[in-house]
Formats: structure tokens, C-alpha cells, sequence
């Protein structure tokens, strides 16, 4: 689906503009359309913002929705914050992986009007002050220089909505075209990414089952590898373990093991580098 990003600071209108944005969609074409955000992954703003370690899984779980959904189809919205430009080129990288269109609708208020609207909204609907004030200030502001924040529209809080602009922007625009680090190359073996999925995702669920009676420091055996996991003082988040796997598994794809018996113990490895 081409990637329409939604952009701003809290309570800029992001939800309403996205809602416009998926009403004229299904109204004037025939494409189906999925709004991916905070709301619609049912997450509360204040919980999912209120330390660095929750808002990274905030963002890591609305990226895999967006992987999830996004193909050369439909459309899909992304209606969240989107404020740090890493993050936004995260996303760029994703759509260029998946060949399809993308464009940022910036909606760009003032600290104050922001503040203003958080305030008239149900308490159960109203960030903190304290998170409020401490979005405002780390927010970085997308530049139309930037490939990542481009194509851009910056919509002001009584501006209309250029539907047709960008329409043409994620319809007729071609789809940014893939690098070696996003294309696939030809796999190995017709198998090959069925066994890539399956073992990965064997090698994960068997690093959750023994974390619930590993301590920190504890060297366990992984089935299927001669690799151990090391458990270092930490949990390990299912929301960064399956990021991993899909990096790994990106990578792995370009980079077919000759064997497949590799592959558990090449994304063990992965995995013990990637966590320490």
C-alpha cells in the first residue's frame, strides 16, 4: 500500500486530518484504506510515551504494523507523532523496500494551540503536561531537503486538505527506487524463505520460553543450534526481538546461507551481538 505519514506535535489535528484523508480515499477510489496509530493499536499516549525504553516499543510496534500492512495496492495512514527524523527515515527505508509511494503531511501548529487543544479534550484523552511539554521540545521538524520528508505538505490548522496533490503524490509518483541494503536478491532455494521463517521464529519462541526461568547471566542452549543466548541484565523485549528477526532475516535474504542448517545458529549469533 503506498505510506501516507501523518506528522506534528500533540493535538495538532493528525487523527482529524487522517480521517479526512481515509474518507476521500474510500469515497473517490476503489482502494481499501488502514489507519495505523496509537489509538488504533489500542495504546495509551501517556504509557506509551512515558520513558524512552516505552516509547521505542511504541515506535517498533507501529512500524511492524506498518511493514505488516504495506504493499503496491491500497493505502495505508500512519497516525502518530512521527517527530524524531530517524524514525521517519526508518520508514522511507521500509517503502523502498516494498517498491511503493509514500508522502509526510506535516501538521504544523503552534506550541501553544497544541497545548490549548489537549486541554479541551477529555481527561481520559489529554497527555500530562509534564509529556506534553517534553514531546514539544525533542520534536524535529521534517525539511523537504530531506528525501525521507518528501514529498511534504505542511497543512495549517484551518487549511483545506490538497486531497488531489496528494493523491498524485502517492498514485502517480513513482515509488523511490531500491538499493542494495532494501532489494532482494534471488534466494538460494524455493524452500529457503519458508525455512528462514520458520527457524527464526523457532529460535525466538525458544529464547522467551527459557527467559521465564533464566536469571541474568545465564548461558542456555537454543534447540537446533550449538549456539547459547547470553542473558545479560536485562529482559528481552518481544518487540526488539522481532525487529531483529526482520533485519536479520532482510539481511539473510540478500545473503543466502549455503546451507540451511546455518541459520539458527548465524541468527543466535545475531542476536548475541545485536543485545549485548
Amino acid at each position: 500500500m503506498p505510506l501516507i505519514v501523518m506528522c506534528g506535535y500533540p493535538c495538532s489535528g493528525k487523527t482529524r486530518r487522517a480521517g479526512e484523508l481515509k474518507e476521500y480515499f474510500e469515497q473517490n477510489t476503489d482502494r481499501k484504506v488502514d489507519v495505523v496509530g496509537d489509538g488504533a493499536l489500542g495504546m495509551d499516549k501517556n504509557s506509551a510515551y512515558a520513558d524512552s525504553q516505552s516509547e521505542k516499543n511504541t515506535r517498533g510496534a507501529l512500524k511492524a504494523e506498518v511493514e505488516r500492512k504495506v504493499n503496491k495496492d491500497d493505502i495505508v495512514i500512519l497516525d502518530s507523532l512521527n517527530y524524531i527524523k530517524g524514525y521517519r527515515y526508518e520508514l522511507y527505508c521500509l517503502i523502498k523496500h516494498a517498491q511503493t509511494p509514500y508522502c509526510l503531511v506535516y501538521c504544523l501548529t503552534s506550541a501553544e494551540v497544541s497545548s490549548t487543544w489537549n486541554t479541551n479534550r477529555d481527561a481520559s484523552e489529554q497527555y500530562t503536561q509534564e509529556i506534553l511539554d517534553a514531546l514539544l521540545l525533542r520534536f524535529e521538524s521534517p525539511d523537504s531537503r530531506n528525501r525521507w520528508d518528501s514529498p511534504l505538505f505542511t497543512i495549517l490548522k484551518d487549511d483545506t486538505l490538497p486531497f488531489e496533490a496528494i493523491s498524485d503524490a502517492i498514485f502517480k509518483r513513482k515509488a523511490p527506487p531500491p538499493n542494495q541494503s532494501t532489494q532482494s536478491q534471488p534466494l538460494s532455494s524455493t524452500n529457503f524463505l519458508y525455512e528462514l521463517d520458520k527457524i527464526t521464529q523457532d529460535v525466538l519462541m525458544a529464547i522467551l520460553n527459557a527467559q521465564k526461568t533464566s536469571v541474568p547471566g545465564d548461558l542456555v542452549s537454543v534447540p537446533g543450534t550449538t549456539e547459547k543466548i547470553s542473558f545479560f541484565n536485562m529482559s528481552f523485549n518481544m518487540a526488539e526481538l522481532r525487529k531483529l528477526r526482520r533485519q536479520f532475516i532482510s539481511y539473510t535474504k540478500m545473503h543466502p546461507a549455503e546451507n540451511n542448517g546455518q541459520i539458527s545458529n548465524m541468527f543466535v549469533q545475531y542476536l548475541n551481538k545485536s543485545l549485548c
